[in-house]
């Protein structure tokens, strides 16, 4: 639950937590850095691309688009939009609500977005009505109505979400909204009144944060926020990843000017945090400095009420906070009294000799916890070869395991029966058996207080199911639950099937991966292949039902591919591990055996097999484009919001936050491996050998697209890089230059004869802010990869 390194990059995941019972939070990215970096830098030509609103750089991005609506079609014309739009549309989509006030609430909350609620509205309806034909919403907030914002190249607001007051014994009737300008992770904050459904205006005494910035702002009390956000609007309180730094107490009816500072991390952290959580009639109060993307420092104090919170601010509070004595890359969060810690490495604690793998997870009282005493550890989970823990869920007396064994999930749970005594029970499946190939199960608590009541929300779904959502309750593993809704098919998938195969990569490990085509395919390797894949930051790539790639590439007759390659999570911390730092070419390997594997079945071909992927996924297309094996195996590849200059990665935006999954390009050691998968580098220096001034040192070849013949042989395949000038996450400047090099540098060559560049002006780091720029994005990208290889 508690995982900073997944927190920050997949806030696009299809079910993510609702808001479970967390000690890390998702770091909402909320700053705008869109300015020009000034760095010295004489060996890259295409560096003044990176100012992202510059006058000039902004008409290179709109001649760019001409260019690639002129070769490949407006998109917005064709019967491919039209379908995947009214997809993501739908009014047939199963709202995803969860239910505010605890056992005694009435409404449950949902945001939609459809043609007529383009930014989306925020209702709520009660469950008798939800489970009607035609539920009876009630709007509560309307984006589109919103005035617009004027920041920048902003056109509309994008909802990022709320956060409620908790408030035990009362009513839950205020709740924080942010908004963010045009998509980027830059957001806005103000108070809202859930029982009026209408804004708290300052001048009532309501919170506002009206200045775009990256924050992490939550209640501690009615009348008192917890705060880190960039104060002064300098920078200072920001780390040099970009996130908050400085904490601090905010009192309702005093200007932010005068908030005290409770918490300060240091320049280098991730990001700092404080915050205090009612949980199960205990009050936890933390503070949190993430050190890396995976390793944090915790300080925790207990306090003794919720009459203590509401009378005592975290300034005047002189409890003091003691440090947690775990592993640093251990994530932690709290049930009832007990602790909940999440192994990343081997670990014995101390004074027992029991040995717990990396991916375990250890329940503990946490006054154990903090006098360093273990001798009341349960294990919740024991990972093996074959299984990790995937996720968790809790409800007012259970936690809820999600379990992977070969990437099919099944559902373990638990019930804790108080002083540090828990049991386990039957499962949602009737047995320990996983789900079928290409299907998956989520839980989630019905409550945004997961500790209201034991009820549950089921989705199942797969690659070619559309979701089912069930009520279920957690006492008897979920094994009588009641269906609520179920979406219709989005594609016709008669005579379509999922299978699961492994291919071996380079050194012998082998990588699972998913095959979506017609049953009645011709293996006689003519069958276009699209193999998608991200391998990262511990994210595991789990099934998922895509109406638009049903529209968009497997009714024409192609096949789909997912791969779980290592840096993902499929098989726990030692899967992700296998592909860190100076081992990423590992990840790159694993792409090109299941390529290869492909081939080699003669499901496909080369001229009929592309690749794609975005962010860490753009990465892995980038060094497929630049990789000489790759380059062979790919006839065309999608490249999007991707990370490509890693020479410079660390100084752009959130960048500085990844040195724990790629490395340190500053510090010489590092810098020779992390150069090593730099696609910009890879081609300007390797594949085109153009001369290099910041060459790492050694014998070794500076990439493999450095090896011997390497360069004479490759020629990059047909690409499409789509980004968004309003991704504040990942820096537009990466696809910009690595695009500006092949057009003026490869093209020339004969090495890039098709290379297209699509820049949403609008979307943050998803691409998109709403439905219709969705749509165009997508139906761009399949129109691409139709052109080239139909």
């Amino acid at each position: 639950q508690a995982i900073l390194a997944q927190a920050i990059l997949v806030q696009g995941l299809l079910f993510p937590p609702l808001a479970p019972r967390v000690l890390l939070r998702v770091l909402r990215a909320r700053s705008l850095v869109l300015g020009p970096l000034v760095m010295a830098d004489g060996d890259d030509p295409h560096k003044w691309l990176e100012d992202v609103l510059g006058d000039r750089q902004l008409q290179w991005v709109r001649e760019r688009n001409a260019d690639c609506i002129g070769a490949l079609g407006d998109p917005e014309g064709t019967d491919m939009y039209k379908r995947i739009l009214s997809i993501l549309d739908s009014k047939d989509k199963i709202p995803r609500l969860y239910r505010i006030g605890g056992a005694a609430g009435t409404h449950f909350y949902n945001f939609w977005q459809d043609d007529q609620h383009v930014q989306g509205i925020w209702r709520k309806c009660t469950l008798a009505s939800f489970q009607s034909d035609q539920p009876e919403w009630t709007t509560v907030l309307d984006v589109d109505a919103l005035p617009p914002p004027e920041h920048e190249t902003a056109k509309s607001w994008v909802w990022h979400g709320s956060s409620l007051l908790e408030d035990p014994g009362k009513p839950c009737d205020r709740a924080l909204i942010e908004l963010s300008p045009g998509g980027s992770d830059a957001g806005t904050m103000r108070e809202f009144d859930l029982l009026a459904d209408a804004w708290v205006e300052p001048v009532a005494g309501g919170f506002a944060l009206p200045t775009p910035a990256k924050m992490d702002v939550k209640y501690r009390s009615r009348d008192e926020l917890l705060v880190g956000t960039d104060f002064g609007v300098d920078g200072s309180c920001l780390t040099d990843s970009g996130y908050p730094r400085v904490v601090k107490s905010w009192k309702r009816g005093t200007p932010i000017e005068e908030a005290v500072t409770v918490f300060e991390g240091l320049q280098t952290d991730v990001a700092a945090m404080q915050f205090a959580s009612h949980d199960r009639g205990f009050v936890h109060e933390f503070q949190v400095r993430a050190i890396t993307f995976y390793t944090s420092a915790y300080k925790y104090r207990r306090l003794p009420s919720a009459d203590r919170v509401r009378s005592t601010s975290a300034a005047d509070d002189d409890i003091p906070f003691t440090d947690v004595p775990i592993q640093d890359d251990a994530s932690l969060s709290t049930f009832a009294d007990s602790a909940l810690i999440t192994l990343r490495s081997k670990w014995t604690p101390p004074g027992i000799n029991t040995e717990y793998e990396a991916g375990a997870l250890l329940a503990v009282p946490m006054d154990d916890v903090l006098s360093n005493t273990w001798s009341r550890v349960t294990l919740l989970f024991a990972p093996t070869d074959a299984a990790s823990l995937d996720s968790t869920v809790d409800t007012k007396d259970y936690l809820i395991l999600k379990i992977l064994e070969h990437v099919r999930a099944k559902l373990v749970f638990w019930k804790y029966e108080g002083a540090g005594q828990w049991s386990r029970q039957e499962s949602a499946s009737g047995s320990t058996e996983a789900v079928a190939v290409g299907q998956d199960v989520n839980v989630e608590s019905i409550d945004r207080f997961s500790d209201a009541d034991n009820q549950i929300w089921l989705w199942r779904f797969g690659f070619l199911v559309p979701e089912t959502l069930e009520l279920a309750s957690a006492t008897d593993g979920g094994l009588t639950p009641k269906k609520m809704k179920s979406k219709p098919v989005m594609f016709d998938a008669s005579g379509l099937q999922v299978k699961q195969s492994f291919a071996v990569s380079a050194d012998g490990t082998k990588v699972p991966y998913f095959v979506m085509h017609r049953k009645d395919v011709t293996l006689d390797g003519s069958t276009p292949t699209l193999l998608d894949a991200y391998g990262g930051f511990e994210v595991s790539e789990t099934p998922h039902y895509s109406g638009g790639v049903g529209v968009g590439w497997l009714e024409k007759g192609g096949a789909k591919v997912i791969a779980n390659i290592r840096g993902g999570g499929e098989y726990g911390p030692t899967w992700h591990q296998a592909a860190l730092k100076e081992k990423r070419y590992k990840a790159y390997e694993d792409v090109e055996a299941v390529a290869q594997d492909l081939i080699a079945s003669k499901i496909t071909s080369p001229a009929k097999l592309a690749v794609i992927g975005g962010s860490n996924g753009g990465l892995m297309v980038g060094n497929m484009l630049c990789r000489p094996v790759a380059s062979s195996l790919f006839g065309a590849a999608v490249c999007q919001v991707p990370l490509l200059d890693m020479r410079v990665y660390s100084k752009l935006l959130a960048g500085a936050s990844w040195m724990g999954e790629y490395g340190d390009p500053d510090v010489p050691e590092q810098w020779a491996f992390v150069r090593r998968h730099s696609p910009y580098h890879m081609l300007r220096h390797d594949c085109l050998q153009i001369p290099e001034v910041d060459a790492p040192g050694g014998a070794e070849p500076r990439s493999v697209a450095a090896a011997p013949g390497a360069a004479a042989a490759w020629v990059c395949p047909k690409v499409l890089f789509t980004t968004s000038t309003r991704d504040d996450r990942v820096h537009p400047g990466h696809a910009r230059k690595m695009v500006a090099s092949l057009l003026a540098e490869a093209r020339p060559a004969n090495k890039a004869p098709t290379v297209y560049y699509w820049e949403n002006i609008e979307g943050g780091h998803g691409g998109a802010a709403d439905n219709k720029q969705r749509a165009h994005m997508w139906a761009l990208t399949y129109q691409f990869l139709g052109q080239m290889l139909f």
